[in-house]
């Protein structure tokens, strides 16, 4: 039996869902599944990539189809681009699929599962969707073009269908576990496994250890950091509020690590408020994550209201592992609050309250043993639950589970 997993990108991409597949896959593999990838022959932040159409890696055959290549700023042009995955990967599909297959589809492009369940159910194979957020409620929460109540529901209907036919669905959260449940999806077709990080790449580090506190200027600051994607589900208003509050307290920085719209939204705001302790370095290797982690002192993670249960923020399990606090912006609800809740490992701050989340952050830099504190129970609730090992585990088991009933 082969598994086979779908999705727009794969290693060499270091997106979030690349490398969440791309870990699990390796693992797999190296226990003795026959693994297939299906993806694009594209990386996420250069889309004129072009890499080979097949290939052999670490014993996985990864397939990679053709796409358009209009990019994600260009809506008509992204819909194209999602149009072609969806057609290549479904004929890719239909040529190596075989009955008694497991096809595992993750939600990049969205829409996947219920894309390619005609392919599985001809081919008599097993179809498990892995879902990283919920589609189309994630547009209409964003207000996207094109989202009419009509429009949503339809697709609403059609991806909760190909839930209904999987066997198993797995979400990254119990409020997403709550809200499919909500929609009618029988509970016992939908299994927790949260994301992870590789705590043996990222461990906690002295910023006094740290070359990269020099080589960026950073020394004798407190940092407040915000590593990887910050998107339109992430509230960039409010760090600018409490940046613009903190900009008499020379010795405090903003350290913006990686992109996505709401850097560029903050850049054009930070230039006309004359915002200068504010900075921004490039996404980092994977390699180097323990340094560029270990720089801030402590670290944000945002959510807007509505995005609850829609998404779970995975720069958190990264920053847990480099045993850094948080400071979350968001509801009470969401998964991450709830963690760092039973956790003690940082601080929960309403939606929207950059008073607050100044306060904070003044509060904590005059707290080391405190920080100290709650990075070491980030690390301790990493260690006993967020692990890679520790997903992977769960994985296995479930994978164990459909072969059986098989």
């Amino acid at each position: 039996m082969k598994i086979i997993f779908l999705n727009r990108y794969f290693y060499p991409d270091h997106s979030a869902t690349s490398q969440m597949l791309s870990d699990l896959a390796f693992y797999l593999a190296e226990h003795q599944h026959e693994i297939h990838v299906i993806t694009s022959r594209q990386i996420y932040d250069d889309p004129r990539a072009k890499l080979a159409p097949l290939e052999i890696f670490k014993s996985i055959t990864i397939h990679r189809v053709w796409t358009s290549s209009f990019g994600r700023h260009f809506l008509p042009g992204r819909l194209v681009d999602y149009l072609s995955f969806y057609l290549c990967c479904c004929g890719c599909l239909f040529r190596i699929c075989r009955k008694g297959d497991m096809v595992v589809a993750k939600t990049d492009p969205p829409m996947l599962s219920d894309t390619v369940a005609f392919v599985t159910r001809l081919r008599k194979a097993v179809l498990v969707t892995w879902l990283q957020d919920l589609f189309p409620e994630v547009a209409t929460a964003l207000n996207m073009r094109g989202f009419n109540k009509f429009t949503a529901s339809l697709l609403q209907w059609l991806r909760n269908r190909s839930l209904h036919r999987a066997v198993t669905n797995v979400v990254v959260g119990e409020e997403m576990q709550s809200r499919l449940v909500r929609e009618h999806i029988p509970a016992e077709k939908i299994r927790v496994i949260h994301n992870w990080a590789d705590g043996e790449l990222i461990k906690p580090l002295a910023r006094t250890n740290n070359p990269l506190v020099r080589e960026w200027g950073l020394q004798d600051k407190f940092i407040v950091g915000y590593s990887g994607n910050l998107g339109r589900g992430h509230d960039y208003e409010v760090i600018l509020e409490a940046a613009r509050k903190l900009k008499p307290h020379k010795q405090i920085v903003f350290l913006f690590i990686g992109g996505g719209a709401g850097i560029e939204k903050l850049k054009s705001v930070q230039q006309h408020d004359d915002l200068d302790n504010v900075v921004y370095q490039n996404y980092q290797r994977r390699e180097t994550l323990t340094f560029s982690l270990g720089v801030s002192d402590i670290h944000l993670i945002t959510l807007r209201p509505e995005m609850t249960g829609l998404m779970v923020p995975s720069k958190f399990y990264g920053v847990a592992a480099a045993g850094k606090p948080v400071l979350f912006v968001g509801t009470e609800e969401c998964e991450i609050a709830r963690i760092i809740r039973e956790a003690q490992c940082g601080e929960i701050i309403k939606p929207g309250d950059g008073t607050g989340l100044a306060d904070k952050i003044l509060i904590l830099q005059q707290s080391p043993s405190l920080l100290m504190e709650m990075g070491r129970r980030a690390r301790k609730v990493f260690d006993e639950k967020f692990t890679s090992v520790h997903a992977f585990r769960q994985w296995e088991l479930l994978l164990e589970k459909v072969i059986s009933r098989r």
